[in-house]
């Protein structure tokens, strides 16, 4: 893990999110990872970053008004297009305003309203309003603002970058992100593909996502970059991707902290579409702040919709090289599956005889999302669960550990022991973080009570073969906030 002002935390940590919004009826799924190595591209915009990127960082006011000879262009790109919302209002030339209704995608609470109120300019910025409205029968409503640039400026490959300031507020979900021109080219949502530049949840927002939506059957390509000192709501930040044909980087502030060019675009039963489609054809920019949905979950009473809940992007640039070359191929994909120790469990420090850092992305890690609030501890050869709220999803409070080798065609036993302070239930599974979540032993509720009970299952793996299961403990949103113990964890292969 790189040190220095900011931390990386790449998501093969295995968040349990719900990642990206979209404008070709896509459902929500939950988030993964699948990356690639290759050369940074940090030489690539060094430029960029010394005058636009580094001082973004701490600076807690919108940048003055910037000229177009006054831009810092990457080296090897020219100025594509660019957007420094100077004016009074927003440019609809360059924008269309969206309109979509309640429930429209993702189960989200607000209305997409083409309106002034929701979206427009000011000092310099554009800024997306959330805005909740209360009947006097007590009805709750909420608008919003979507704003893209389909059919006025889309870009196929380039350096496209944004400076934002995101809102704060449980149940806010901002997205600096991007869709195809022409939506049906390769099938509708999520054959089509999407690029995932920034999203950044309300309620934490030191944490930045990056992902890749492609498929089908729906696939997510995830990456996360963790500040460790500030968030992304007080300050403003540069949020970008270098996109070239068969990889795509993710930037904050000039450094790179994910790349991907594992990807695929098919129907089903047909043949997959010549690499690398969908990510071979002109995409638009989409602004704009969701209200509730899947992943963020809804708003509660602390929730502000005022300034703090909205969204102000200092400038849309795009760039883009003279020209590229689309002679790629596909990366061949070698799974490097875990060993399994000398008594068959290929899970590590599976009797907790470590008290090992569980905040990294190294074996154990305790997670806290949707509103969860806990703490856990190893020691006297278990591990212990307390929790303080169990948030609003029953993964709200979840302790896993990834990089588990699953072999299609064989057969498993995932067992271990557990008892609670009072009875109450959890729920056990191995899923798929890098494939679409599916789950290779289904989410499963076993009984707590105050005594130590040993717990076992068998299954059989059917789908492809993946070196990234994830084993789960999913303690949240059940009813109870009773101490959970477990030791003596395995998951092993049976004959």
């Amino acid at each position: 893990m790189r040190k220095g002002k900011m931390r990386i935390a790449m998501a093969m940590s295995a968040l349990m999110v719900v990642s990206g919004v979209t404008g070709c009826g896509k459902n929500a799924d939950n988030g993964s990872n699948d990356t690639a190595t290759t050369e940074s591209a940090a030489e690539l915009i060094e430029s960029a970053a010394t005058d636009t990127s580094a001082e973004s960082a701490s600076v807690d006011t919108s940048a003055t008004d910037v000229s177009e000879d006054e831009i810092e262009v990457p080296d090897g790109y020219t100025l594509f297009w660019h957007d420094e919302f100077n004016g009074t209002e927003l440019n609809e030339d360059d924008w269309n305003r969206e309109k979509h209704q309640v429930g429209w995608v993702n189960h989200e609470l607000q209305q997409y309203i083409p309106s002034d109120e929701y979206a427009y300019v000011k000092d310099g910025e554009l800024v997306i309003q959330p805005v909740k409205t209360v009947e006097e029968d007590g009805t709750v409503s909420y608008a919003s603002g979507r704003v893209n640039t389909q059919n006025k400026h889309d870009i196929k490959y380039g350096y496209i970058e944004a400076r934002i300031k995101f809102p704060q507020g449980k149940g806010y979900l901002p997205a600096f992100w991007m869709m195809p021109q022409d939506e049906d080219h390769y099938g509708q949502w999520p054959k089509c593909g999407e690029i995932d530049i920034a999203e950044v949840l309300g309620d934490s927002t030191n944490t930045n996502y990056g992902t890749l939506h492609y498929g089908e059957p729906h696939n997510q390509n995830q990456g996360s970059y963790t500040l460790a000192d500030g968030d992304f709501a007080n300050e403003y930040h540069v949020f970008a991707i270098d996109w070239e044909p068969g990889l795509i980087r993710w930037f904050i502030d000039g450094e790179q902290y994910f790349e991907t060019n594992d990807w695929f675009s098919k129907w089903p039963g047909a043949p997959e579409k010549t690499y690398p489609a969908p990510f071979d054809q002109p995409f638009h920019v989409i602004l704009n702040v969701a209200v509730g949905g899947d992943w963020p979950g809804d708003p509660d009473e602390s929730t502000p919709f005022d300034d703090r809940g909205a969204m102000k992007v200092d400038y849309v640039r795009m760039f883009q090289k003279d020209s590229y070359d689309e002679n790629v191929e596909k990366p061949v994909k070698v799974l490097e599956m875990r060993e399994a120790d000398d008594t068959g469990n290929f899970v590590h420090n599976s009797d907790f005889a470590e008290a090992e850092d569980l905040t990294d992305d190294v074996d154990w890690k305790f997670l806290e999302l949707n509103g969860g609030k806990g703490s856990a501890e190893i020691k006297d050869n278990e591990i212990i669960i307390s929790t303080e709220d169990f948030g609003s999803e029953e993964y709200s409070i979840q302790l896993v550990q990834p990089e588990m080798p699953m072999e299609e065609g064989s057969k498993y036993k995932f067992s271990f022991e557990a008892y609670a302070e009072e009875d109450r239930q959890m729920k056990v599974a191995v899923t798929a973080p890098t494939a679409n979540w599916i789950r290779y032993f289904p989410d499963t509720p076993v009984d707590l009570t105050g005594d130590w009970q040993t717990f076992e299952f068998e299954f059989d793996m059917k789908d492809e073969s993946d070196d990234k299961g994830r084993v789960e403990f999913n303690m949240g949103n059940q009813d109870s906030t009773a101490t959970i113990h477990i030791r003596n964890v395995r998951l092993e292969k049976v004959e």
